[in-house]
């Protein structure tokens, strides 16, 4: 019976694989830089090819031996045609038929979503938020991702565009936010954003976040209100989304969470008193527990959730 599943994680930088075994365990990994072949789209794609393959080859496995593959990509995609719809980070990922040119080489059935996605579902079924059947992930870092998970089930919209929670406007003026809107939730917390603050506030042009934790971390009060106004920013963008989809559970990811102790009381604060009676009386908050492999456990979720 095959219980082994490879999970791909592709992100500007690094695309990191995993062979996972029935339990959600990582077994074996590969790695693969992607700025060294980022520049041409079927020179990335010809190196993820063989990677997978050399990863069945270092394990003794044949592709009869692998319920599927799943992999994650930082952008659009077409989940039920397999299709990369856009890429933004990426360049040359336009309707790129993913799954087919994989499926077409390696011999094993594919999947793909959005990476938030699979960070969702990771997180909902082995992470923080599992016994749970309506949270939204979210993920702070360069850009604010978030997904659904609605009724037991990943909920990707008509468009397969659901969960743009960094895209939710804070204001009805403000910062230009990078996907052409206005004032939203990413423009002000977003890692480049974030820095920019700090630099300004520290007056130290190349200051980092987690220099900006540790200070919190030693009492300075300006780098202690700092996160406090972050998850002010965070708590009131999502006021809204709380109110409407009711969730039990908003589980907190990404590098910026880092901060999450500092983060948490003034988000939650702001929640408990922004949201609706019943709302605010059921929501619950979590720092989510599966860290840099978030992305290869929640592509694990996503084949056998599309298999059963």
């Amino acid at each position: 019976m095959k219980n082994l599943t490879i999970g791909v994680d592709i992100g500007g930088t690094n695309i990191k694989l995993g062979i996972i075994n029935s339990q959600g365990k990582i077994i074996s990994r590969g790695n693969l830089q992607t700025t060294k072949y980022a520049k041409s789209k079927n020179v990335l794609i010809k190196a993820l090819i063989s990677e997978l393959d050399s990863l069945l080859e270092k394990n003794s496995l044949k592709a009869t031996d692998i319920l599927g593959i799943g992999i994650g990509l930082p952008g659009l995609v077409d989940y039920e045609k397999g299709n990369v719809i856009f890429l933004p980070n990426v360049p040359g990922w336009h309707n790129v038929p993913l799954k087919k040119i994989i499926e077409s080489k390696i011999r094993i059935k594919t999947f793909l979503d959005n990476d938030v996605n699979l960070i969702a579902l990771g997180e909902w079924k082995l992470g923080a938020g599992s016994n749970y059947e309506n949270l939204i992930c979210i993920t702070l870092g360069t850009g604010v991702g978030g997904g659904l998970i609605l009724d037991n089930k990943l909920y990707r919209g008509e468009g397969f565009a659901a969960g743009e929670i960094g895209h939710i406007p804070l204001n009805e003026k403000g910062k230009k936010c990078n996907c052409g809107g206005t004032a939203c939730l990413e423009a002000t917390i977003g890692r480049n954003a974030l820095m920019q603050k700090a630099a300004i506030l520290f007056k130290k042009r190349n200051i980092d976040l987690k220099e900006v934790y540790d200070l919190a971390e030693k009492g300075n009060a300006r780098a202690i209100d700092f996160w406090r106004q972050t998850a002010n920013h965070l708590g009131n963008g999502l006021v809204g989304i709380v109110n409407v989809l009711n969730p039990q559970l908003i589980v907190i990811g990404g590098g910026v969470s880092g901060s999450y102790k500092f983060l948490k009381p003034a988000f939650l604060k702001v929640l408990k008193e922004r949201t609706m009676t019943v709302q605010s009386r059921m929501i619950k908050i979590a720092q989510a527990k599966l860290g840099d492999d978030a992305g290869i456990i929640g592509a694990n979720v996503l084949v056998r959730e599309s298999v059963s």
